[in-house]
């Protein structure tokens, strides 16, 4: 689970890419802080989450500053739905035993 999407960073102006970088350091810091004095952290994963987020805001302000362009995906069709046949899986193939 993303505290922020790839596709939404995209669409984010360079100015609020920043503000959102300096909001998630900030609350990255508030986490640390929190455990560095005894506390507890009210969601284990989030410091996870948070320096993925930061991460991927610094890769798409440096994508965009060495001039790669990655355009966001349009909205996916959904998969079609697999059908149970009842057939048996194949056999896992056995390798011939070497004779001495």
């Amino acid at each position: 689970m993303a505290i922020i999407k790839k596709s939404k960073i995209r669409e984010m102006q360079d100015a609020e890419m920043q503000s959102k970088l300096f909001e998630f350091q900030k609350e990255l810091n508030s986490e640390r802080g929190m455990i560095a004095t005894g506390g507890r952290t009210s969601n284990p994963g989030k410091i996870k989450q948070l320096k993925r987020s930061i991460a991927r805001i610094l890769t798409i302000i440096h994508e965009r500053k060495i001039g790669i362009v990655r355009k966001v995906k349009a909205a996916v069709a959904p998969a079609k739905p697999v059908v149970a046949t009842g057939a048996k899986p194949a056999p896992a193939p056995v390798a011939p035993e070497k004779k001495n």
